[in-house]
């Protein structure tokens, strides 16, 4: 009895294991594949969000096509909307299946629902496969002129995808034309889209002249634009900031009539209508005009700064830009630009930046007190870009020299090390800008050539105590001792340094310096690994043995004051730049051509990873050399493509 009981249960443990391994082997598309069949209706659905959610993470569910074909009849909004998405991401690879699901796109164009009509006609536009446009013909001409606004801007905006896939159909057909017809619509909504779909066309096929923009027309969008969507403004705003006005008078009062669009809430429309006005100021010549539009510029793009910090972000790299076509548009505004405490670092960068730009003599005494406050915080980098706003602050105005070096002493003060590191390099620049005028500071600066450890302040250092070693009363032992670890210095410009500073020195007091500078000379020609270092060493040496009065001459001649350095883009990235405001290109600060993939090859721009990096003068260098790939200039394979470059 009990071998036949266990017997049994083997027998039993052997069927359910065959169970699960033929389970197993069917795995879970087989049992979507079962659900998506199911007579339950619920369970046909779960089915679905299922076989999307699948889709969604990358699986293959491509071998249900014809399974999910047989839901597509149902009155289940939601249902057809993912069975909908689900024909748009296979129909390139099943294009011959997606033919099955051609009566039921054309039933649902017919449908009284107008969110299904409108579905159907746009799911039809982007299946993108060519066996579906004799198909689509007669449904997107009914829904061109349909009763309901969503389904005619749906429709408008299937043209422009027609047109990409077949134009001579979307020209034989009329589309074209009916789209040209929709910028007459009584509904706003259906304006904008025929708007963006014009320009896309147009886009497409630039030589064609699909649309092209006159004043009557410009009127209709002005007037439109009041009551539009903030993306069906921004499309519209695009479209005018690409208009030539036919004169001053029609310019003036285009901008009068966007002026409004500066009090939107959406950031977006604010920077687009800000574009346009920079773009008409070429137009416009009545200079109490120009100063009226700047003024009212200036009021939303300081609300941009009480927005989200990805938001003040854009709008200060945004502002970054208009502050290089108009300086003084912000000056009064200086202290909106101060960090706050919970602004995030990449923020502070930014506004670090626009204060340092938009300062003028007037308030540089309460943007330095400023500073000196973002000199003693944590973060080492914003410390480092801070200090480096002082020095550029005493570089740029002469009257803020002496409270710059106040400044940098009390930082000094806080003994905290890289803020010294900091301010020795900031010193050094002050001190290149202003020679001999703060002589008495570098004493005090000697004292802490212990503390000084990082390679550009010790060069920095060392340079003030050459340039001034008549006002250094400990200058002899200082070079003495540094000298002694001259091999175990980090970096080689610590070593040229050392030896310049010996030879001023030596040049300056030849008894006092003589020896030492004989140490330096020697340890760097025999010892040292650098051939920079030993090369400099060697000029130094002959030139002191050949004539002492030459080299006095060239070794402590007057150097020329530093200048300061704001990093301004050129004229012409400068001007793309403006045209391109509130796009990704302004806050990468690259035109677009260098990173989007159509723009870069309309424009010939080299399509290689080094056209992503590159700026726009080198770009069109790169054009005109013929670098690379094919005859166009553009790289046709796949091969190390750019992560930076965007495909539309």
């Amino acid at each position: 009895m009990m071998n036949a009981a266990i017997q049994t249960n083997i027998a039993r443990l052997q069927i359910m294991k065959a169970k699960v391994l033929a389970a197993l082997r069917k795995g879970e598309n087989y049992e979507l594949k079962t659900e998506l069949n199911s007579e339950y209706k619920e369970r046909r659905k779960e089915a679905v969000r299922r076989v999307i959610a699948n889709m969604t993470v990358g699986k293959d569910v491509s071998g249900l096509f014809t399974d999910v074909l047989k839901n597509m009849h149902t009155d289940d909004l939601e249902i057809k909307k993912l069975i909908y998405l689900y024909l748009i991401n296979y129909a390139k690879t099943q294009p011959d299946l997606v033919i099955l699901a051609i009566n039921t796109f054309v039933k649902d164009a017919e449908d009284s629902n107008p969110l299904i009509r409108a579905l159907a006609i746009r799911t039809m536009g982007c299946l993108h496969v060519q066996e579906v446009l004799d198909y689509l013909c007669d449904p997107l001409r009914k829904c061109l002129k349909d009763s309901n606004p969503y389904v005619r801007k749906t429709a408008v905006m299937c043209v422009a995808k027609v047109y990409d896939l077949n134009a001579e159909v979307a020209e034989e057909n009329g589309f074209i034309e009916g789209v040209r017809e929709s910028l007459s619509d009584s509904n706003t909504m259906v304006v904008s889209n025929a708007v963006s779909a014009l320009v896309e066309m147009n886009d497409m096929a630039p030589n064609q002249d699909i649309w092209k923009l006159d004043p009557g027309m410009v009127g209709k969008l002005l007037t439109a634009i009041n009551e539009c969507i903030e993306w069906g403004q921004i499309a519209i705003l695009e479209t005018l900031v690409e208009y030539v006005p036919r004169d001053e008078k029609e310019a003036e009062n285009i901008c009068e009539r966007v002026l409004p669009r500066l009090q939107h809430a959406n950031g977006s429309v604010v920077l687009t209508t800000v574009r346009l006005l920079l773009k008409y100021e070429k137009y416009v010549r009545r200079a109490d005009l120009l100063s009226q539009f700047s003024k009212k510029m200036v009021p939303p793009l300081i609300t941009l700064l009480s927005s989200e910090p990805e938001i003040q972000y854009v709008a200060l790299r945004n502002i970054n830009i208009i502050l290089q076509r108009h300086p003084a548009l912000l000056s009064k505004e200086i202290r909106v630009f101060f960090c706050r405490y919970n602004d995030p670092i990449y923020v502070k960068y930014e506004k670090l930046d626009v204060l340092v730009r938009i300062c003028s003599e007037r308030n540089v005494e309460p943007l330095l007190n400023e500073l000196k406050e973002y000199a003693k915080e944590v973060d080492v980098d914003f410390v480092s870009r801070a200090v480096q706003a002082i020095s550029r602050l005493a570089i740029r105005y002469e009257s803020a020299a002496e409270k710059a070096i106040k400044v940098l002493q009390e930082l000094l003060q806080t003994k905290i090390n890289h803020i010294i590191q900091n301010v020795m390099v900031a010193f050094q620049e002050v001190l290149r800008r202003y020679p001999n005028r703060f002589d008495s500071v570098v004493e005090g600066l000697c004292e802490y050539i212990d503390e000084v450890d990082e390679p550009d302040a010790r060069a920095a250092l060392f340079w003030i105590v050459g340039e001034y070693s008549e006002h250094v009363a400990n200058v002899s032992n200082i070079l003495t001792s540094s000298l002694e670890s001259f091999l175990e210095e980090k970096d080689e410009c610590v070593q040229l340094a050392l030896v310049s500073a010996s030879v001023k020195f030596f040049l300056k007091s030849p008894q006092k310096g003589q020896s030492l500078v004989l140490k330096a000379l020697q340890t760097a020609t025999e010892k040292c690994a650098n051939p920079d270092v030993r090369d400099r060493a060697y000029i130094y040496w002959r030139l002191l043995s050949a004539d002492p009065n030459a080299a006095r001459s060239v070794v402590l001649i007057d150097k020329p004051p530093i200048e300061l350095d704001d990093a301004d883009l050129s004229p012409q990235l400068l001007e793309e730049l403006v045209n391109e405001l509130g796009c990704v290109s302004s806050v990468l600060q690259k035109p677009a051509k260098l990173f989007v993939y159509k723009l870069a090859e309309k424009a010939g721009v080299p399509r290689d990873s080094d056209a992503a990096g590159m700026g726009l003068d080198e770009a069109d260098s790169a054009v005109a050399g013929g670098s690379g790939g094919s005859a166009s200039g553009i790289d046709a394979t796949n091969d190390g493509e750019p992560e930076l470059l965007i495909s539309f």
